[in-house]
């Protein structure tokens, strides 16, 4: 399954999302994803959390591609 960014065409009726084709269950996840992240990079009060996110998109791309 390929990965399809949101469009700003959101919908909150039905199963799937009219704008992005994910499922509303996925858009919940991701959006739990983002917040976890936001929270814990203002928990740790970064000043450069564009470094942070970078090292967590190397790391997590590093252990998709082992698998």
């Amino acid at each position: 399954m390929k990965f399809t960014p949101c469009q700003d065409l959101c919908c909150s009726d039905g199963e799937i999302c009219q704008g992005c084709g994910r499922s509303m269950a996925e858009i919940a996840e991701t959006k739990q994803i983002v917040k976890t992240a936001v929270e814990f990079i203002k928990q740790q009060g970064y000043d450069n959390p564009e470094d942070f996110v970078a090292a967590i998109s190397k790391s997590i791309l590093k252990k998709v591609n082992l698998s």
